[in-house]
């Protein structure tokens, strides 16, 4: 071997092991970016994932207050108690199963400021149990209240409920004239 026949091989060793380094390091550089596009769209499927699980438990707990409504608009109870003793208003349900409802919920407000009205909450079902929920100190501001059906301690069975009845005593309201406005009644389950 001659001097040519020396340096063409090193030549050629030299120049093919320096093209595999490239080819590796270019391969390198490309697993790497496949690899950096593979954990981004984990990232993003995940964020996907979270946002569809939140949005599915906010609907669920959104639905789970679309139950019933019992009146379109505010009810009115004017009360004056001059012969009178109690004022009422009473929704006739037509024996509406309750049982997969857990809450009643609904808006009071007094009609003028001054003054301790209470307001008793009343259920009744068709084989004439009735069970009742007071509500004191009604403010002259809007209030949501939410009773829980089990309060209504004197109620058995709640797969026929007959009437639900909103009522102002006189022996619980320090005032003999007023109003008192119920509105967005419903069932909660």
């Amino acid at each position: 071997m001659d001097r040519k026949d020396v340096y063409d091989h090193l030549a050629k060793i030299y120049l093919d092991a320096s093209s595999k380094t490239k080819r590796k390091k270019r391969h390198k550089d490309n697993t790497k970016i496949t690899q950096a596009f593979f954990v981004a769209g984990a990232l993003a499927l995940l964020s996907l994932m979270l946002v569809f699980l939140i949005s599915a438990r906010k609907s669920k707990e959104l639905t789970s207050e679309i139950a019933l409504i019992f009146a379109p608009e505010a009810v009115k109870i004017n009360f004056n108690f001059d012969p009178a003793k109690k004022e009422s208003y009473s929704l006739k349900l037509n024996n509406v199963n309750f049982k997969h409802f857990k809450v009643l919920a609904f808006s009071v407000r007094k009609a003028s400021p001054g003054g301790n009205v209470s307001l008793r909450v009343e259920l009744t079902n068709s084989f004439k149990e009735k069970s009742e929920v007071y509500l004191n100190n009604i403010s002259e501001k809007w209030r949501d209240y939410r009773v829980n059906l089990i309060d209504f301690k004197g109620v058995s069975s709640w797969s026929k409920v007959a009437e639900l009845a909103f009522i102002v005593e006189e022996w619980n309201a320090s005032s003999k004239k007023g109003i008192v406005y119920v509105d967005n009644i419903r069932l909660l389950k």
